[in-house]
């Protein structure tokens, strides 16, 4: 893992996730490690209404957390309820907490491929529906990151589970003086909670 991203988790509070926020997280812990015991792929495919902000955020810091404590077969995607852009600020904080972007398609929805480390395969970052041909379509969790797509969905056909862990949108922020630091802390936020969860899973 690069030196600069391994800092970035090193610094990140992991014990410090009020009480209520790890009953909120707790039904995913608990999907994981069914997953994990029964030897058995590890889908998640975090969804929020543009895949723009927080399913991407979650999306690469789930993937990054189930390396870093080592849980194999896990594979995370993300998706909205529709069709937009990976918005630049969200590649730029990333960048900056030391991934690194790499664009690989120049289109109105840029393809990103969003590297960890040297010798793991990227992350692929793009908006896309939630039910994409990218995205699997059956056996794999469905993690609602914005209350808007949790009550806009009330139903993700293939997903075996439903957790909603919402986020505060940082799209708030734009266009104002505090932009990159409420990106920087909704992305901390995140990080915090993904390496919370995939730290309470036992092989």
């Amino acid at each position: 893992m690069y030196s600069v991203l391994s800092e970035s988790i090193k610094r990140l509070q992991v014990n410090n996730i009020s009480e209520e926020r790890v009953k909120v997280l707790q039904p995913l812990v608990d999907y994981i490690q069914q997953k994990v015991n029964q030897n058995k792929a590890v889908n998640l495919n975090f969804i929020c209404t543009h895949n723009s902000r927080r399913s991407h955020l979650s999306q690469v810091w789930a993937q990054v957390a189930s390396v870093y404590f080592d849980i194999p077969n896990v594979n995370c995607y993300s998706g909205g309820t529709e069709e937009t852009a990976l918005f630049p600020k969200v590649a730029e904080i990333l960048e900056n907490q030391g991934f690194q972007i790499l664009k690989i398609a120049e289109t109105n929805n840029p393809i990103y491929a969003i590297k960890f480390d040297e010798n793991e395969m990227p992350i692929i970052g793009f908006s896309k529906k939630y039910d994409n041909a990218f995205n699997p379509v059956a056996q794999f969790g469905a993690i609602m990151t914005c209350s808007q797509a949790d009550e806009g969905c009330p139903f993700i056909p293939g997903a075996e589970k439903r957790m909603p862990i919402t986020y505060e949108d940082p799209k708030i922020s734009d266009g104002t003086l505090q932009q990159t630091e409420v990106y920087k802390q909704r992305s901390i936020q995140i990080a915090t909670e993904m390496m919370y969860i995939f730290s309470q899973i036992t092989k």
